[in-house]
């Protein structure tokens, strides 16, 4: 008797993952990851603003007013006796949320409007396009002074006015991206299968004219947050006692003979801040350019 050949069962061994050509490509950057930890711990300062702050930052203290750097006041204290460590923590929250909001809302305007142009193209596109024109030769930093000494300084406002004037770039981005993907295979087979103009712009074209966008924002947030502090710096801005890295640095603009940690602190905050973003930005640029080679 012959019995049957069982032939024993192998459980296929799984090929190992590849890393993602834009992971590599990031990774090799180390002035980009450098970016990327300078951003990740300002947002971690940030999000724990009540826990690590020694103090609360609007607690007014009269018997260590403008007291230096000390073991209690570790970057020493306002006109007000206030702790500035306690208020660069929660002015981080203050001057991320500003930049971060100010970005989404110049995003959804400057996608939306870049998307139209660059899909519809004709009068479609050349009015969108004589609009940016005319935003374009309009001063931002003098329109938002104008709009905030008309309606009055609050946080909101100028998350708000910042995101209105700094979307053309972002158009201008978008409408390029649509202008070339539109003509794609994939867009002609989508269409021949009966999809939408909305569905083809939202859903197939859309998700691939992101990449430069992305930067884009990323750069655009040290920006926002440069404004805000200018305001600031100006009086425009956020207003005490609600802590800002601008506000902050405007009272050390008035006491910088004396109390010289108030314009040093917040002014490294916004230096390094700034840098962090645009490293990190130039360092997803360079990863996201499909013609770099490794």
């Amino acid at each position: 008797m012959v019995l049957p050949r069982v032939e024993a069962e192998t459980t296929p061994i799984p090929a190992p993952a590849l890393p993602s050509p834009f992971w590599h490509r990031f990774q090799k950057n180390k002035i980009a990851l450098a970016g990327g930890v300078v951003v990740g711990v300002m947002l971690l300062v940030a999000f724990l603003a009540p826990l690590l702050s020694p103090h609360p930052p609007n607690l007014i203290d009269v018997h260590n007013i403008l007291a230096p750097p000390s073991a209690d006041h570790p970057l020493g204290t306002d006109s007000l006796g206030r702790d500035v460590l306690s208020r660069m923590f929660w002015g981080a929250r203050v001057s991320l949320l500003v930049g971060f909001v100010s970005v989404a809302i110049m995003l959804a305007i400057g996608v939306l409007l870049g998307a139209l142009s660059g899909y519809y193209g004709g009068w479609v596109d050349n009015l969108i396009m004589r609009f940016v024109d005319i935003m374009l030769s309009v001063p931002t930093f003098f329109l938002i002074l104008a709009v905030i000494a008309i309606v009055g300084p609050s946080l909101f406002l100028i998350m708000g006015i910042i995101g209105v004037t700094s979307w053309m770039g972002v158009a201008r981005l978008v409408r390029g991206e649509f202008i070339t993907l539109k003509e794609s295979d994939y867009v002609t087979a989508t269409r021949a299968l009966g999809a939408g103009d909305l569905r083809i712009i939202f859903l197939h074209i859309l998700p691939n004219a992101l990449s430069p966008v992305y930067v884009s924002a990323i750069l655009r947030v040290a920006g926002a947050i440069l404004t805000e502090s200018a305001l600031s710096l100006l009086g425009l801005g956020v207003q005490p006692p609600t802590p800002s890295w601008g506000n902050i640095l405007t009272e050390g603009k008035d006491n910088i003979e004396i109390a010289w940690w108030l314009s040093v602190y917040p002014g490294l905050a916004i230096l390094v801040t700034v840098l962090g973003f645009n490293l990190l930005g130039e360092g997803l640029r360079d990863a996201l350019d499909p013609r770099l080679k490794d």
